[in-house]
Formats: C-alpha cells, sequence, structure tokens
C-alpha cells in the first residue's frame, strides 16, 4: 500500500473529503505502526466557510493550510485536544478535511495503550480521540501526507452507505451537509438528516 499523491489533494476539499472515506489511515512511529480505515470526515472550505480556521486568512495557528496540498493540519482545541485534517486545495487556498473516525485495523495494543482504555468501539471515535490514537500531536503539524509519517493510502473500501449531514461542535454555517460518514457502528455521531452521496471518482 503506497500514499495518496499530491495529486488527489490538489481539489476542493468537498470533492476530497468522501473520498476520503474507506481509505486507510497510517501512523508509524518508535511504539509502533497503527492503521485504521477512515469512516467520518468533515470539509472546511476556506475563505467561503466562517467555521473554517482559516476564514479570516492567515495566522501563525493556520499556516499550513495556506501551503501546499497533502499535508497534516494539526490544531489544539479546548486546552486539551489534538484533532488532525488533511490539507487541500491549490496553495494559497485554504481547504481541508478534518479526520473524525476511524475503524481500528491494526496496531491496536499501541491506540489502547495511547488511550488508556481497552473498547475497541472508543479507540478512534471522534477527531479528538483518533489523533491520541494515532499519536497525532502538534509537532505533526505540517506533516507531510504523502511521505508520512503519518499517511493515507490503499483502495477505498467501503462497508455502507455514505451519508452527509450537518458538521458537529461548530456554530457557523451550521446547516451545511459536508459531514461525510459511512452508515454503520464507527462513526462518531448519528444525525437525523441524512443524504445519501455518490461516490463516483
Amino acid at each position: 500500500m503506497r500514499p495518496l499523491g499530491r495529486a488527489f489533494y490538489a481539489r476542493d476539499a468537498l470533492a476530497v473529503a468522501p473520498l476520503l472515506l474507506g481509505r486507510t489511515l497510517v501512523s508509524e512511529s518508535d511504539a509502533g505502526t497503527v492503521t485504521g480505515r477512515i469512516v467520518e470526515v468533515e470539509a472546511y472550505c476556506g475563505f467561503s466557510d466562517p467555521a473554517s480556521h482559516a476564514y479570516r486568512g492567515p495566522t501563525r495557528r493556520n499556516a499550513v493550510m495556506f501551503g501546499p496540498p497533502g499535508h497534516l493540519y494539526v490544531y489544539f482545541t479546548y486546552g486539551m485536544h489534538f484533532c488532525a485534517n488533511a490539507v487541500c486545495e491549490a496553495v494559497g487556498s485554504p481547504g481541508a478535511v478534518l479526520l473524525r473516525a476511524v475503524e481500528p485495523l491494526s496496531g491496536i495494543d499501541v491506540m489502547a495503550e495511547r488511550r488508556g482504555l481497552a473498547s475497541v468501539g472508543l479507540l478512534a471515535r471522534g477527531p479528538a480521540r483518533l489523533a491520541q490514537a494515532f499519536g497525532i500531536d502538534r509537532a505533526l503539524d505540517g506533516c507531510d501526507l504523502v511521505g508520512g509519517p503519518v499517511w493515507i493510502g490503499g483502495r477505498q473500501v467501503l462497508c455502507g452507505a455514505v451519508l452527509a449531514s450537518p458538521r458537529v461542535g461548530i456554530t457557523k454555517a451550521v446547516g451545511e451537509p459536508w459531514r461525510f460518514a459511512e452508515e454503520g457502528p464507527w462513526a462518531s455521531r448519528r444525525q437525523p438528516a441524512r443524504i445519501p452521496v455518490g461516490m463516483d471518482e
């Protein structure tokens, strides 16, 4: 399995987001390699999206979003959690896709140690849990997703319908159906209003 290429990410975040579902997220470290199948994401659309960190322009915090596509944007939230995003679009156009949940595949013992629990269902369900399980913190902000040590690869393997719904945990642009999740047990939350999404690349 190889990482997805730069060209995969060099598209509108709304196009990239559903195509990340079913791909394999990989994190390689001294603790071991962990992998999971991506089952839930959210698109953030830069200057046109009031919920995006990049909406008001570049800052020290969001600088990676304005750089080349195919890099990891990591931010700290609520004074305790990290969240991981795949940067999309062209340089200067700050689209990104938040990785919200995965189905753990391998390195589950490493994930469990990092998370301090044994329940596989709770290891990486939600963006903060995912980042912790995969050892993603501020040191990986700007990591090249094409070269690692954190990367996304493989073909798209879907085990359920892909549904779109409003994003979670935001206060602006709350009605946009830019959260994409595979129907099944691994997504972080269920939403009442869901729209089937076609998956033609």
